[in-house]
């Protein structure tokens, strides 16, 4: 069974990576740590973030998460998958369907991680610290309980 920490963690990587494609215009992360307590991506990007920047990533993330966006799963023809998403980090190119994970109108993706059903459920995303080397973008978060937790 999957831990709650790991799939509000799972779940806010994905409304990352859409603010990160939304914001900066770059791909969605190539390299993601996800665990409990702290995680971390990894983009392609030219150059350092901003501090102004990284605020403007945070609260992105934030008003979606508290926005209680429904998340939910599609099973999609691997053709027609193919036409709309990237496939190439799908484990198993021999599939027949692709599971499409989908955080209301904001972000789609393949995924086969576990994810909470609703955005609310997550919590405050707090980015923590980032850094820039060699063209790599590597942003660090952590998660607060959920409102009703606490």
């Amino acid at each position: 069974m999957t831990r709650p920490d790991n799939s509000r963690m799972h779940t806010a990587e994905h409304v990352l990576n859409q603010t990160m494609v939304r914001v900066l215009g770059c791909g969605r992360c190539f390299s993601a740590h996800i665990n409990p307590k702290k995680s971390k991506c990894d983009y392609r990007f030219d150059r350092p973030l901003s501090d102004a920047e990284a605020g403007e990533i945070e609260f992105g993330v934030n008003e979606v998460l508290a926005a209680g966006v429904a998340v939910h799963v599609q099973m999609m023809p691997l053709e027609q998958a193919r036409e709309s998403f990237d496939l190439t980090r799908l484990p198993d190119p021999s599939v027949e369907a692709v599971r499409i994970v989908h955080v209301g109108d904001y972000d789609s993706c393949p995924c086969s991680g576990d994810h909470v059903s609703n955005t609310s459920e997550i919590g405050p995303f707090c980015l923590t610290t980032h850094s820039w080397e060699d063209g790599v973008l590597r942003l660090r978060f952590k998660l607060s309980p959920p409102a009703e937790d606490l």
